[in-house]
């Protein structure tokens, strides 16, 4: 337990850090300006363009979990791990006054920009809380759909986070996930806690991810999309995001980070994954 707690501090700390800075960026994405990262990760610029301002900057995500725009009128959305709110709008449109978007995340800062940028929208069907996405502060059978953003990747406990998921959906409720994957890393990529932070060293396979939403409890589980991160996104996400992380891999030059880039080029992607709680 002491460790998990010691992994959150840092996810915590680091994003809080990340949240304050002008240019935004994600955590699995290289900051090229505003926009840009929710735009690569799938959203249309519609959707974006009726943000408002500062949103879109300050998305830390790595897919679009809204992206087969299944939500309806009326429904309850719940978003883990919530950040400055990108998903939180979108999906409170979709639902619209009749529904409903709960917003849960464990970081002070993420919270008060969530919180601005719904004020910002005028949304008054969103609500934020605080709370560990292992132990969400959300009543059992309450919500029709979860969705998430690069989150679940950082928690220490994926296996509590799945059956929490399957805990809160009502009983034919659904989740959409856009997550990181990894296969085999490098045994200093994966012991590295910069790279934890990064959505890289604490992610598991997309097997070991299916197994583990089955082993919840949920049904109907596929992968709907996938991208696949090559080296020179990689490389760039080390040098502009996490701007120590070459240091703290022992590869200060440009060649020798170019060449860990290379290595797990190919074995670091994003997922979207769908599964379905069984009706009662």
């Amino acid at each position: 337990m002491g460790e998990e707690k010691k992994i959150r501090e840092e996810v915590s700390a680091f994003y809080a850090k990340a949240v304050s800075r002008k240019d935004g960026g994600s955590c699995c994405a290289p900051p090229e300006g505003e926009g840009t990262v929710a735009a690569l990760a799938g959203y249309r610029p519609a959707e974006l363009a009726a943000l408002p301002d500062g949103v879109a900057a300050s998305a830390f995500c790595c897919g679009n979990p809204l992206a087969f725009g299944e939500l309806r009128p009326g429904e309850v959305v719940l978003d883990l791990g919530c950040g400055a709110g990108l998903d939180l709008l979108i999906a409170a449109e979709k639902v619209g006054p009749r529904g409903r978007v709960i917003g849960v995340d464990m970081t002070d800062e993420m919270l008060e920009r969530a919180r601005d940028n719904v004020a910002a929208a005028g949304r008054a069907n969103i609500e934020l809380r605080k709370g560990l996405i292992e132990d969400l502060p959300v009543e059992s059978g309450s919500v029709d759909w979860v969705i998430s953003n690069c989150v679940i990747n950082l928690s220490p406990d994926k296996a509590k986070v799945f059956a929490e998921i399957s805990r809160v959906l009502k009983p034919g409720g659904r989740m959409l996930v856009s997550d990181i994957v990894v296969e085999t890393l490098p045994d200093r990529v994966r012991a590295n806690k910069t790279l934890y932070t990064a959505c890289v060293a604490g992610a598991i396979s997309e097997a070991a991810y299916v197994a583990g939403l089955r082993a919840a409890g949920l049904d109907a589980i596929e992968v709907r999309a996938r991208l696949v991160y090559d080296a020179g996104q990689i490389e760039a996400l080390y040098r502009n995001e996490l701007p120590g992380a070459g240091d703290a891999l022992g590869t200060s030059s440009r060649n020798a980070l170019h060449d860990i880039a290379r290595k797990i080029s190919g074995k670091v992607w994003s997922a979207l994954f769908h599964a379905r709680k069984p009706a009662a």
